[in-house]
């Protein structure tokens, strides 16, 4: 009886990862056949990707290295249906059926690329000290779903390239309301269902955000910075002294424990990393808001209070012996009491695995490793590398445990992206491929004699992607 159950769950898979497959080849409107070739050598090649003429050397790819070059410069994708697509895949969720979705920045380092437009300085941390540096590069904002139990995979969704001009809270708002329409439209969200949860980490104004998405069925969960300032509701102004009514109340300093009343919810457990784990919360808190702030400046009328949860957590040890620091949360549902704090933060702990897979788009599959000029064209090869991984995802169960001689063996649900890709080669064969061969071409005349073009223009590095209305948290 088992073998029949895995035999029909097997051809389930399969049928999904053909059906994901010709999607992606529809969403190709130009150069489909080129495009769709590249993404199958990033998936079938031996090794980690380190350039894209040694991927034309792949049997999957029946096309020069000019012809690939071509497909990035002068291709599309349809990023729109692309993204609908993507987010109709099988998703992780919590046990109450929550969707929770990590956003965070990855850059593409391009420092010595003059004559690339749209470059900023993009932060990346020092390997030696651990101390933040910047980096000419693009910056990409990846918003992937977050799973559960001891595993590195993720499920990517989006990815939305910073520009110089842009301001980040804006376009991190534009782009959770885009994936909430693909996720309706998909039937991954329906009335009635759990708000879907975005993890945030330091760096974003979650105020503003929880503030431009209040009629979004949304929750935003995100790190503040440990000196930030918050205030009670304001209270009535006693006796009949005449005035305008107080806008805020005692000030919540998270730095001061004199200033912290009794939490509405404590809770203490034992974390088998972190040893005794204690967690408090505090409800119906908010910072003191400032027109110069650039996002709050063309606001109408007084300043709202954007009310909110502070969630404390103490723990007893950190991985390497650090030394532990006080880590405070930011929940948007006012209510304390509405709160499971200690899932609160097991679920931001969760946003970590978004950095494991920010390394293997890396590392393995070679996100950042094209020397491409302009920034449409690096916009085609990440939403490429988005697809690979998204049929890694897909053909997790149907590919067996791949592994060298001095690996541990592992289970199929405990399979590494890694070693789900060494078996795709073998998957490949099996589903073919609805790209049409190249047609034959003729020897061209070569290369005219001479100067054809003129220099290229160099472009300065622009600065951080506005951030006006971003107190430092």
């Amino acid at each position: 009886m088992s073998s029949v159950v895995h035999e029909v769950a097997h051809r389930q898979a399969l049928a999904e990862l053909s059906s994901f497959r010709m999607e992606l080849y529809a969403a190709m409107p130009r150069r489909a056949d080129a495009l769709f070739e590249l993404t199958d050598a990033v998936l079938c090649a031996g090794s980690p990707v380190v350039s894209l003429p040694e991927l034309s050397l792949q049997a999957v790819h029946r096309r020069g290295h000019g012809a690939m070059y071509d497909a990035l410069a002068r291709g599309r994708l349809d990023v729109s249906r692309l993204r609908c697509v993507v987010a109709g895949l099988t998703l992780p969720r919590g046990t109450d059926g929550q969707i929770s979705i990590a956003l965070d920045v990855t850059a593409w380092p391009r420092p010595d690329a003059e004559c690339s437009p749209d470059r900023l300085h993009c932060h990346r941390p020092c390997r030696c000290d651990g101390v933040r540096q910047t980096i000419p590069g693009w910056p990409y904002q990846v918003a992937a779903a977050l799973g559960g139990g001891r595993t590195s995979w993720t499920g990517p969704l989006d990815a939305v390239r910073l520009g110089p001009n842009d301001d980040a809270t804006e376009v991190t708002a534009a782009q959770i309301r885009d994936l909430l329409t693909c996720l309706r439209e998909a039937g991954q969200w329906r009335e009635g269902d759990p708000e879907v949860l975005f993890v945030l980490d330091a760096g974003y104004d979650i105020v503003r955000l929880t503030w431009l998405l209040r009629d979004a069925p949304v929750r935003m969960l995100g790190r503040i910075r440990a000196d930030r300032v918050m205030h009670h509701p304001p209270g009535r102004r006693k006796g009949p002294t005449k005035g305008r009514q107080p806008r805020h109340g005692e000030p919540f300093r998270l730095a001061d424990p004199a200033t912290h009343p009794d939490p509405v919810q404590e809770s203490a457990t034992v974390h088998d990393r972190f040893g005794r784990v204690k967690t408090r919360c505090w409800g119906r808190l908010h910072p003191k808001l400032e027109r110069r702030q650039g996002g709050w400046a063309d606001h109408p009328g007084d300043l709202p209070n954007v009310e909110g949860t502070l969630v404390h957590l103490a723990v007893e040890r950190l991985p390497g012996n650090r030394d532990p620091k006080p880590l405070w949360l930011r929940h948007s549902v006012p209510d304390a009491t509405a709160h499971d704090v200690d899932r609160l933060w097991r679920i931001f702990l969760r946003r970590f695995d978004i950095e494991h897979t920010f390394r293997f788009f890396k590392q393995a599959l070679g996100m950042t490793r094209p020397r491409l000029r302009h920034p449409e064209q690096a916009d085609r090869w990440v939403w490429l590398i988005l697809a690979a991984y998204s049929q890694l995802r897909l053909a997790r169960p149907l590919t067996g445990d791949l592994r060298r001689p001095w690996e541990k063996p592992l289970t199929q649900q405990q399979l590494t992206p890694g070693r789900v890709r060494r078996g795709y080669p073998r998957i490949r064969k099996i589903l073919g491929t609805p790209a049409r061969p190249p047609k034959a071409s003729r020897p061209g005349p070569g290369r005219p004699r001479g100067r054809t073009s003129s220099p290229a223009p160099r472009h300065p590095v622009g600065k951080h992607p506005q951030k006006k209305d971003t107190p430092r948290s």
